[in-house]
């Protein structure tokens, strides 16, 4: 982890801002303005980008794949360009957590996929491009968006040693670790064999 060089409140403040940025729910902001009906009554009854393309609009989707990503990166920039390296990190994990933690749905927000994407690109861009090929090479190989999201996350802290960002190794891990949290249900559907695969066309959200 980098050295911790700037002062408690700030961190405390950068941890805040981070969090409310993260928690803007794009996925329920763009099915609204797509006129899309209620994003949690669809599929998953998530509010990501994948969920968000089971309604049929793949420009909603693509819209909140492209938010979701960059509120993580701008808050990690913002916080590097400000306070530091120190301060990126904690604006990493805050803006993750505020995302799939969000205090405007009541704590109940996405899988955040698209918001460690854009933390990594922001980051380490070495490291996020490898964990953006090794995410659309397995959703091509296997159709599974959370199939793609497990392999990257889990291979993120292997790439942040081998393409020198090794600082980020607790931030990695602590990420990896709430994205399989976050799985739990879709883990135990690729265990059955009943995960959707992506493009499954609109569905009614599960009971």
């Amino acid at each position: 982890m980098p050295d911790i060089t700037t002062a408690a409140p700030l961190l405390a403040l950068t941890a805040i801002l981070a969090y409310l940025l993260g928690s803007v729910p794009f996925g329920m902001v763009m099915a609204r303005a797509f006129g899309l009906g209620d994003l949690r009554s669809v599929g998953s009854g998530n509010i990501g980008a994948t969920n968000v393309l089971r309604t049929g609009s793949k420009p909603a989707a693509a819209l909140t794949l492209l938010f979701d990503a960059a509120k993580g990166a701008v808050a990690v920039l913002i916080a590097r360009a400000v306070l530091g390296e120190d301060a990126a990190q904690v604006a990493a994990l805050s803006a993750f957590l505020g995302h799939i933690f969000p205090v405007w749905l009541k704590f109940k927000g996405g899988k955040g996929v698209a918001t460690f994407l854009g933390t990594m690109l922001a980051l380490a861009p070495l490291v996020g491009l490898a964990c953006c090929a090794t995410w659309l090479v397995m959703a091509a190989v296997t159709r599974i968006s959370s199939m793609a999201a497990l392999f990257s996350a889990a291979l993120s802290t292997l790439y942040m040693f081998t393409l020198g960002y090794g600082q980020g190794f607790f931030l990695g891990i602590a990420l990896t670790a709430l994205i399989y949290l976050r799985h739990a249900e879709n883990i135990r559907r690729l265990k059955a064999g009943t995960e959707p695969k992506i493009g499954a066309g609109k569905q009614k959200a599960a009971p």
